[in-house]
This record gives structure tokens, sequence and C-alpha cells, in this order.
């Protein structure tokens, strides 16, 4: 298996589901998909509120694939590479509808960055964090808005010094990341539920607007984002990242 992505409508709530055999990695055609979904769903009127998730059951997303990683050859290769989590992001952030995040697992980098795009994030207490881009001789350039738009510049900055150490999901939902943390994926779920049935009984103009109010100071993510995939596309070509990463696979 190769990964998917998938959807599913129910009762006005798009459920966006992306897999991959390497613990949820995110290689380009799945960051692509991603973005394709959440944009179809974005202008379908008979969906009101979009849930993502991943498969399985304790790792949410391993962030960005390092086989792509070490397969780019240079800075264009890069930086159409990284532009894939800004596609995320973006499509979250002008997507008219609220997105939940179901978090079931560890998340590391990309995956840190999903969590902190989303509009309304859920976890369970296996769902601890980890920006380790640094450790590899990147950096978190891309998902960095959306993690510090969530959890401030101190708890951005925490993660990303300290990039060899996890955090509690505990810590997460500490500094605004989680909305809760529960015991089990069953209790997660639950309220999952419980809330996108609200959404999706409510008025999707005023849900509209909403979301305006509350992304009001990213507009210029459009332009942010694809400077900072550069830097990462530029970074990613070092011999310190490629040998970091080599260790790493190991």
């Amino acid at each position: 298996m190769v990964g998917f992505v998938k959807t599913n409508v129910d009762n006005g709530v798009c459920t966006v589901t992306f897999f991959h055999p390497a613990s949820n990695s995110l290689p380009g055609i799945i960051l692509a998909e991603i973005a394709d979904a959440i944009n179809i769903a974005g202008v379908d009127s008979d969906i009101k509120v979009i849930i993502l998730k991943s498969y399985g059951d304790r790792a949410f997303c391993a962030g960005a694939s390092f086989d792509e990683l070490m397969a780019i050859e240079n800075e264009r290769e890069g930086l159409e590479f990284f532009s894939g989590f800004a596609n995320v992001i973006n499509a979250i952030r002008t997507c008219p509808k609220f997105v939940i995040g179901r978090v079931q697992g560890k998340a590391v980098g990309g995956g840190v960055g999903l969590a902190a795009a989303v509009d309304h994030c859920f976890a369970t207490k296996f769902a601890s964090i980890k920006l380790s881009e640094l450790a590899i001789g990147i950096g978190p350039f891309v998902v960095g808005p959306a993690v510090e738009r969530k959890l401030g510049t101190s708890g951005l900055a925490q993660l990303t010094i300290d990039a060899t150490s996890w955090r509690s999901a505990e810590w997460a939902a500490d500094y605004g990341l989680y909305e809760h943390v529960y015991s089990t994926p069953e209790e997660m779920d639950t309220a999952i539920d419980t809330l996108s049935s609200k959404l999706a009984s409510s008025s999707p103009e005023a849900m509209k607007e909403l979301k305006k109010v509350l992304w009001t100071g990213t507009e210029n993510w459009g332009e942010l984002l694809k400077e900072r995939a550069a830097i990462s596309g530029r970074l990613v070509l070092s011999d310190f990242t490629r040998n970091a990463i080599r260790a790493f696979k190991k």
C-alpha cells in the first residue's frame, strides 16, 4: 500500500481520512490530495463541516516523507515539495467551513502543523507532539506560522529549539493546540460526533463569517508560506540534512 486519501459525507459532515504505511507520513501526493479534498468540500453546499483524521490507532502523522526528502535534487524540487504543506494549511485557512481535527496518536513535524492549522482539534492522551525539523537541519518554517498562531511564540520556541523531545498531549492542550485530551479514541469520537452534528445544523453563513474573523491577520499566508517553503527547500539539500535523514532511517 502506498497510501490514500478518502472522503465520506454523511448528514452534512465531510470526513477526510489520510493514510500512509510509514506512520501516516506525508509524501507530496498525499498532501495534494488532502488540499484538494478540503477545497472541494469547501465549495460543496451540502457539506457544513469537515473532519480531518488519519487512519490507524497510535500514529496521527509522522510528518514529511523521508524518502521524498532524500529524492529532492534542487531548490525547485524542494520548493515544490514543501509547498505541499503550505497548500494544505492555506486550504484549511481559506475554506469557508470549519475544519475539525482528530488526533488519535503521535504527531511529528508536519503532523503538528496539521493539528495546529485546523479550526478545532480533539486528541487522545496518546497524542504527544514533536517538531523534529531542526534535528535534521531544516526547521518548521512552513508549519511554524500555524503552530505559533495556536501555541504562541513561547510554545513554538520550546518545540522548535528542543527538537528531539516529545511534549505530552496534556502539554499541547495547555498551550491551546488541543480542545481536550480524552482517555480513549471512543470518548474522543463521541465528542467529535456531538460537535460536528451541532455545527452541521448551524448557520453556514454565520460560520463562514466567524471563520474569517478567527483567521484575521493571516491574509498574507499565501505568500508567506511559499517563502518559508523555499527556505526549507534550500536547506534540505545540505550535507547535514542528507546525513541526518540517513541516520534517522537506520
